[in-house]
């Protein structure tokens, strides 16, 4: 890890600068590869962005048409719906997923990709309102 950055190992079509993916973690090819501890060190259901493609360094991969690249990845800021008494910028919450079921366009917001119940975060900002008792939020997760 380098200043919240982590150096990994991706797919050749998804090393691209700004590009956003979901881990879901290795294959069981993967097992074979003297590389699998460098492609598997993210956090599996974790959502990451590719902050910077390190050139000239490519490896050919079981998994991947054109192999995998060296990466550094982030964490991003993730939006989410939260419960408007903790949507507060600065404060630190944990994230508890609210019910949006009568809000099917909303469901995405309420459960995002990349966080999950109990995970520590960092409200960024107050985007919106959803209604009274909800607003759209930022949040960064913290690290553990």
């Amino acid at each position: 890890m380098e200043g919240g950055r982590i150096v990994t190992l991706i797919g050749e079509k998804l090393a691209n600068e700004g590009e956003e993916f979901i881990f879901m973690g290795m294959a069981r090819r993967c097992e074979e590869c003297r590389l699998r501890k460098a492609c598997g060190n993210l956090e599996v259901g974790r959502r990451y962005r590719v902050e910077r493609v390190r050139e000239g360094i490519k490896h050919d991969c079981y998994i991947h048409e054109g192999g995998v690249r060296v990466v550094e990845v982030i964490e991003p800021p993730i939006r989410a719906v939260i419960d408007a008494k903790y949507a507060v910028k600065g404060s630190k919450i944990v994230f508890k997923a609210v019910n949006c079921e009568s809000s099917p366009s909303l469901l995405e917001l309420c459960h995002p990709a990349g966080l999950m119940d109990g995970d520590r975060c960092t409200v960024l900002d107050v985007i919106s309102d959803i209604s009274p008792d909800l607003k759209l939020v930022e949040l960064k997760r913290e690290s553990k």
